[in-house]
């Protein structure tokens, strides 16, 4: 196991560094352990843009008070890039593209030497072009050995308040790939989303199908989201969808991915 220490100099020898900080746990824990190795050496960056579910600013900031890490915001827009809204199985490497594009501009100036991220081992077995956009901006990964068992541990010792918070990837995670990404469809998905978790269903997905929004919901929450199917599928319409679904297999993070073939040197 890779302890708390070999982590912190990991990013001592860094410098100085800028985080990409979404505010999830992977990134808050190394916000974390930079800001407590660095000090005022290590900044941490949120970018918004129409893929990020609404309330996800907030809690990063909330996040970054807890630590006490310089806090900063920028703006990304990847939706003007083509691959991105093609929503081709790469479109991923088009958005992190955009944000390391983005972040790297902001430390050249600012003077940090190193971008961080907070992908960690299990990372690596699952279908991530986004990588490849992190290796073409020397990103590092100072949790790349590191279980998500272990980062959730590092969460609690530090009491971030992220530390059980499930995953929240971009917003277009949720159309099939091949369906382009818009602005519009975005809005639709986050509302959808919202209207659900207000019900009480905190880990949740709504998949676009065009007019259909399909509900994954964790598994300890499904057979109660079917004991209240009619409440669920009206605030799925209320957001706009004309119809809705509750899937009868429970949510799994990267279920989209799991038909894809993987050529060898992707992997």
């Amino acid at each position: 196991m890779t302890t708390l220490a070999e982590l912190e100099a990991r990013i001592v020898q860094l410098d100085s560094v800028v985080v990409a900080f979404s505010g999830g746990v992977d990134s808050s824990v190394v916000a974390a352990i930079a800001h407590q190795a660095l000090g005022d050496k290590a900044l941490a960056v949120t970018a918004v843009s129409p893929a990020v579910a609404q309330g996800e600013l907030d809690g990063a900031r909330r996040v970054a008070a807890h630590i006490g890490i310089a806090h900063e915001i920028v703006n990304t827009n990847e939706l003007a890039r083509a691959g991105y809204r093609k929503n081709a199985p790469d479109r991923c490497y088009f958005c992190k593209s955009e944000l390391y594009d983005t972040l790297a501009a902001l430390a050249t100036h600012r003077g940090y030497h190193a971008l961080l991220s907070g992908a960690n081992l299990d990372d690596q077995g699952d279908w991530r072009p986004g990588l490849k956009a992190a290796a073409e901006h020397d990103v590092v990964h100072p949790l790349h050995d590191v279980p998500k068992t272990q980062v959730r541990e590092l969460a609690r010792h530090f009491a971030l308040p992220s530390a059980e918070k499930p995953a929240t990837p971009c917003l277009a995670s949720r159309i099939p790939y091949g369906t382009a990404v818009d602005p519009d469809t975005l809005k639709l998905i986050d509302r959808a989303e919202r209207n659900v978790r207000a019900l009480g269903f905190p880990v949740l997905r709504v998949r676009h199908h065009g007019i259909m929004g399909r509900l994954e919901v964790d598994a300890s929450d499904l057979q109660r989201a079917l004991n209240h199917e009619p409440q669920i599928l009206a605030a799925i319409k209320a957001a706009g969808y004309r119809h809705a679904v509750i899937d009868k297999e429970p949510f799994r993070s990267g279920r989209l991915n799991a038909a894809l073939v993987r050529p060898a040197a992707s992997r």
